[in-house]
């Protein structure tokens, strides 16, 4: 019997003798909740940018630092969360960090960061990019305590 959140182990023959478990791994990422005219980046495509193997963008999706989507059976992680230099939006790592610790999960807090908000101007994935970041940060520390 399978467990939530747990990953299912496979039966590879091992060296010609017998069988061996070997745990699949998994990362983060959760139901597209985001509007369908928000840019997304491949996996593969992430990788080529930040110049890092695809193994290494699932790490940063477990560690936080990128969250991701599935849409249309392809997991993607929104464009706006790289800048022009193609590196990680700098506050992206600890914003997710601070909303996770206050008990966010991954599709309210995307929600969050696309969902306009007048006092900034826009949205706050948007305001990550400029000299609003800190406010961005700011109101989630405020949310999540």
């Amino acid at each position: 019997m399978a467990l939530p959140g747990v990953p299912t182990p496979l039966v590879l023959p091992v060296g010609g003798r017998g069988t061996s478990l070997v745990s699949v791994s998994k990362f983060p990422h959760c139901d597209d909740v985001l509007p369908a005219d928000v840019p997304t980046v491949n996996l593969p495509e992430v990788s080529d940018r930040l110049g890092i193997p695809v193994t290494r963008v699932h790490d940063l999706l477990r560690d936080g630092a990128l969250i991701a989507i599935k849409r249309d059976g392809v997991v993607v992680v929104p464009e706006v969360f790289f800048d022009d230099d193609d590196e990680v939006v700098r506050f992206l790592p600890g914003l997710v960090s601070v909303l996770r610790d206050g008990g966010y999960q991954d599709d309210e807090i995307l929600r969050w960061l696309f969902e306009a908000d007048e006092s900034l101007p826009g949205r706050p994935a948007d305001a990550l990019h400029g000299h609003r970041a800190r406010e961005v940060v700011r109101r989630a520390q405020a949310m999540a305590f």
